[in-house]
Parts: C-alpha cells; sequence; structure tokens
C-alpha cells in the first residue's frame, strides 16, 4: 500500500471526529505505536531481541574470561610479558626510571597517577598497586604513547614495565 496523499485521519464533515468514524491511516507515527504497529512493530521487537540476545551472549563470554583469570589466581605466569634490560631502554625511558627512584619531580601532570590495567596486560594486583609515568618522545606534541607502569611502593623500581604502544604490551624491565 503506497502512503502518499493519505489523510492521517478521516474525519466527520462537520470536522469533528466520532470515535467510530476515525480510521487509522497505516503509513501515519500512529500506527507504529505499541502493539498496534502491526508489521514494522513485530520487526521492531523481533530486531532488539535480537541485539538483547547477543548482548547476554558477549556478557557471558566476558564473564567466563575474567571468572578464569580469578580460578587461576592472576599470577605473573598468567601473563605472557616479555623482559627488555635497562640497557636496551631509550634513553628517555632510563632518565623516567630516574626520576621514579628519586619520587620525581616528573615533567608531566599525569605522571604517578593510578594504572587500572583494565586491559589485564599486567599481572593481577588490587587496584592502586600500580603507577603509569610518561616516557617523553623527542618530537611529539603530546605525551606520546611510551609509558613505564611501576608496582609496589612509590619509589621503587624493580617491579617495573616499559610499554611503546601505549599500554597494548609490556616489557618487564630487567636490571
Amino acid at each position: 500500500m503506497a502512503c502518499i496523499g493519505l489523510p492521517d485521519e478521516n474525519r466527520a464533515q462537520d470536522g469533528v471526529a466520532s470515535t467510530s468514524q476515525v480510521r487509522v491511516n497505516p503509513c501515519s507515527p500512529r500506527a507504529f505505536r505499541g502493539r498496534a504497529g502491526g508489521a514494522a512493530g513485530r520487526l521492531g521487537r523481533a530486531v532488539s531481541g535480537f541485539f538483547l540476545v547477543a548482548a547476554l551472549a558477549f556478557a557471558q563470554g566476558a564473564a567466563a574470561r575474567g571468572s578464569s583469570w580469578e580460578q587461576s589466581g592472576g599470577n605473573a605466569a598468567d601473563v605472557p610479558v616479555g623482559t627488555v634490560n635497562v640497557g636496551e631502554l631509550p634513553r628517555e625511558a632510563v632518565a623516567t626510571l630516574g626520576l621514579i627512584g628519586e619520587g620525581g619531580p616528573y615533567p608531566y601532570e599525569k605522571d604517578g597517577v593510578v594504572f587500572g590495567n583494565f586491559e589485564r596486560q599486567l599481572p593481577h594486583h588490587r587496584r592502586g598497586f600500580y603507577h603509569e609515568y610518561t616516557v617523553p618522545t623527542p618530537h611529539a606534541r603530546n605525551r606520546g604513547a611510551r609509558r613505564i607502569v611501576c608496582g609496589g611502593p612509590l619509589r621503587h623500581t624493580d617491579n617495573c614495565y616499559y610499554s611503546d604502544d601505549h599500554y597494548a604490551s609490556f616489557k618487564r624491565i630487567v636490571e
């Protein structure tokens, strides 16, 4: 049925509609409300149901992945992290390690803030265990992608990790 040129309602001759004389145009917005929506309403409910099922399946998969991490205890062996020697780090990273050991001052305002480890790239610890620090990138107009994340007490550099790709991967810094 074409929806062009149909009035929204058929009205009586005097312009006042009575309930027995009103016929809803199937193309009007009124036709798509609630259960009276016909095929369009059923389609909308089917699409909504599909997304609900997909969201539940995704949530169950995420919960299963999270539970396996928690069941394993979140040990360092569970997270594959390579190592890098201090001598192999860029000189800016070595300088940042020195600042961490001295307790600052740090060149960036966000240096020393808590690192959440939301991507679970590092071994699992309570929130507040890790702190992040910026490794300056030459010729960068912003903080760049390089970071050092250290775990444990502040000023300790024996449990630090280096990332040159903004937390996508880490290497444990070894002496």
